[in-house]
């Protein structure tokens, strides 16, 4: 039997004092909890619910923010399967904090919260359009508006999410070979804001391997809301195009940085100019001590667009590696940058191939349970939200501890910040008790209370 339960301590004590106690629980404090109280507590898990429609017809008992912020908690603690989304979170205070306030009296809470077909009934009602559109909008009008974050520099760039080659039941896969390999998945492309201490994935378009990097994500650059005046966009080869760099500059006052490749005619040419002009400078990074930098200025002509007349002016830090004798040319549409300013920015890029090793590798964002698009679809989602909270907790107070780590050495040396707690239930009331306060309740209590009590701290 379900019931509803209020948060009153009072009445608890009251209750605890007359010998009537309907159940308890023990809170062990852990990292991910502490992560997941912190965006609670920041006003981040209620907006879940709010970016994403309660399409539920059952088990609306259940508060939705709720039901995604566990989701969430799953992939945190990098659990892939729906049937560990009802255990994701059983720390009691933390359950209390998120606003769980119904106690089963029949239902232990190691059997789960609620049953693992909540979660399949719930993702059967989303299609996988919804589940992106879902963490857009949570991220640009929820999160980066409730911190206040809004980066000026973005880096774009696209990965692979693969899947079984052989294996063609994967809905919406496609075969493409790369590299003289074949290889069967999907797309993912990532708009990543760059914050102090890390970066936000801002923006997501999600779609089939075969796609162009740069058609994949054109209707992004067109249409974000993440992109203000004087921002400056970083990508890679992948996204060259006169046009959109024109259109980036012209339209949305954006600056491009982006690497030229060597059958360019802007290459050569950049190459050449620095060569004959020999006013090279010394690196910045000082791990690239063999290699030389220079500005190369009025660029534009060599890198034409249809409409010439419409192109924008484009300068150049020609980079030469004196050890191999190659060149490397980085491009740019903001003319007022030194060649220092304009390598130490586009260094930022490797940032986001760490977040896709890390999502990869940690927290096993290829790892799928069903071949469903939608159920990938809303796996990739939630573990993007679960890094998300990761990357904003280290730009926090409370996480400034873990700056430069990944989650699982964090975890790995954890060490607890929250005392345990005790949440007691009677009735249609809970109260949550820290371990000395127990303790000392414990002692005034009856002999008959304190059996009640015992299983608590046999739990210790």
């Amino acid at each position: 039997m379900i019931q509803i339960c209020r948060k009153d301590k009072e009445k608890v004590y009251e209750a605890i004092c007359t010998g009537k106690i309907d159940a308890a629980e023990m809170s062990f404090p852990n990292l991910i909890d502490d992560i997941l109280l912190t965006m609670k507590r920041r006003g981040l898990t209620a907006p879940l619910a709010q970016a994403l429609t309660d399409k539920r017809r059952d088990n609306s008992h259940i508060p939705f923010d709720i039901l995604l912020c566990l989701a969430v908690a799953a992939k945190l603690k990098r659990k892939t399967s729906l049937t560990d989304v009802p255990f994701a979170v059983t720390e009691a205070e933390l359950l209390a904090e998120l606003g769980w306030n119904l106690w089963d009296n029949e239902r232990d809470v190691n059997e789960g919260l609620f049953s693992e077909s909540v979660m399949r009934k719930l993702l059967a009602k989303y299609s996988s359009g919804e589940w992106v559109s879902f963490y857009n909008s949570y991220v640009r009008e929820y999160l980066m508006k409730e911190l206040d974050i809004q980066p000026c520099i973005h880096i774009l760039d696209c990965t692979k999410v693969l899947v079984n080659l052989d294996n063609n039941n994967y809905e919406n896969s496609s075969v493409a070979k790369i590299d003289g390999e074949s290889m069967r998945g999907y797309k993912l492309g990532v708009l990543r804001g760059v914050l102090d201490d890390s970066g936000i994935v801002e923006e997501v378009v999600f779609g089939t391997l075969k796609t162009h990097d740069m058609e994949q994500c054109r209707e992004m650059l067109q249409t974000t809301s993440c992109f203000h005046e004087n921002d400056i966009l970083i990508n890679d080869r992948g996204f060259l195009s006169r046009d959109m760099a024109n259109y980036l500059k012209a339209v949305r006052k954006v600056d491009t940085y982006i690497p030229a490749r060597e059958n360019m005619t802007i290459y050569k040419e950049a190459v050449k100019l620095a060569a004959l002009s020999g006013k090279w400078q010394k690196h910045p990074n000082r791990k690239r001590k063999d290699q030389e930098i220079q500005l190369v200025t009025d660029l534009g002509p060599f890198w034409e667009s249809d409409g010439p007349e419409k192109d924008v002016p484009v300068n150049a830090c020609v980079v030469h590696d004196k050890k191999t004798d190659k060149y490397f040319v980085f491009m740019t549409t903001d003319t007022s940058r030194t060649a220092r300013q304009i390598i130490n920015t586009y260094e930022l890029r490797p940032e986001i191939e760490e977040d896709f090793r890390q999502m990869k590798d940690f927290w096993k964002l290829e790892d799928f349970k069903s071949t469903k698009y939608n159920y990938i679809t809303y796996h990739i989602v939630m573990t993007l939200v679960g890094y998300l909270y990761f990357q904003v907790y280290k730009n926090l107070e409370e996480g400034k501890a873990c700056i430069g780590k990944s989650l699982p050495v964090v975890v790995k040396n954890y060490k607890e910040t929250r005392p345990k707690s005790v949440i007691i239930y009677v009735g249609q009331y809970f109260g949550i008790f820290p371990f000395l306060e127990f303790l000392r309740l414990y002692a005034e209590c009856t002999l008959e209370v304190r059996r009640l009590l015992d299983p608590i701290l046999a739990k210790v």
